[in-house]
């Protein structure tokens, strides 16, 4: 096979202008496997970058698409430990919108038992993310209370789980009574509707977060830091709202606070190979056994990504979204 079905961006926009393509196989290079897509997980990265807002780095596919499951089609040069046939999921540098696309063989994890393929490809985007920033980068520790905004993405049910698993108190908020009761039954001690409630006031009579990941940015960043505790971390993981915001920062100083954040899919190579490790032996046992599990919303055939985005986009969504190739 030499020609494959994919999904480009024809120009940035709304989700229109994803358009069904055909492309050339791509080959992996050294250290890379060539993946036979079953399933590709859709996340708000892949409409940043549909909009014009997210280009991918310069080595990358220009197709959206950062996670994936499948089955290993080709090794390049050096790939050791899989084999032609093996079923993986994995985070992709982008190429994830088509029926093949190459990854580092580093950044490939077994499909946990008892999971489908269509589970499984959700997992690499959110667990890279919600592991690296709230457990190494936020430090988070059994006992203290963590705040997750966005509790129903898919970032967020993956956070909930986690922090409840490794002993967190855990808070979040969310946009409905709906959504914020998906969060409880995850396992958050309180869910917040944002929209009929302050967390900030909330937080301070719990005696502040140890922990906040926020995605929103904008008016919301002045409000974390009044909801952490002393000695508080607020990591930053996307601006859904405005990166550009007015902030004290005498409170820093006097309260001890740390402020930090990361993107995922700029980090080298060997970056996300570590973290992908750490994944492997802290929480692959945990999704073994069924103690978390990706929470699924809804699945789209690859041809009707633009539904996916639009459904992504209305923000009715729980859980992940897929498209299955």
């Amino acid at each position: 096979m030499t020609m494959m079905r994919v999904i480009e961006i024809s120009e940035p926009g709304g989700p229109e202008v994803l358009k069904p393509a055909e492309r050339e196989v791509p080959r992996p290079g050294h250290g890379q496997v060539l993946l036979k897509i079953a399933y590709a997980g859709v996340n708000r990265p892949d409409c940043l970058q549909r909009a014009g807002n997210y280009a991918p780095p310069p080595t990358a596919s220009d197709l959206p698409g950062l996670e994936a499951s499948g089955e290993v089609a080709a090794l390049g040069e050096g790939v050791q430990g899989l084999k032609v046939g093996d079923k993986v999921c994995a985070l992709l540098p982008g190429g994830g919108y088509a029926e093949y696309a190459v990854t580092p063989a580093a950044h490939c994890l077994p499909i946990p038992k008892g999971m489908g393929l269509k589970e499984a490809a959700c997992l690499p985007e959110t667990y890279f993310t919600v592991y690296s920033n709230v457990f190494q980068r936020g430090g988070l520790k059994a006992g203290e209370l963590f705040l997750v905004h966005g509790g129903s993405s898919g970032i967020g049910t993956t956070a909930i789980q986690l922090a409840r698993h490794f002993g967190a108190r855990v808070f979040a908020t969310a946009g409905s009574a709906e959504k914020c009761a998906a969060c409880v039954e995850l396992g958050a001690e309180r869910a917040i509707n944002y929209r009929t409630e302050d967390f900030v006031k909330i937080l301070k009579d719990e005696g502040g977060a140890d922990l906040i990941l926020d995605m929103v940015g904008g008016d919301y960043i002045p409000r974390n830091l009044k909801s952490l505790a002393m000695d508080g971390r607020l990591v930053q993981i996307a601006f859904l709202q405005s990166p550009v915001v007015e902030v004290n920062f005498a409170q820093l100083m006097v309260r001890r606070l740390t402020m930090t954040g990361s993107t995922l899919r700029p980090q080298s190579d060997l970056a996300k190979a570590r973290i992908s490790e750490a994944l492997r032996e802290n929480v692959w046992p945990l999704l073994d056994a069924g103690t978390v599990a990706p929470v699924m919303d809804a699945e789209f055939p690859l041809d009707k990504a633009s539904e996916a985005h639009a459904r992504m986009e209305g923000s009715g969504h729980i859980g992940k979204i897929v498209l299955k190739v």
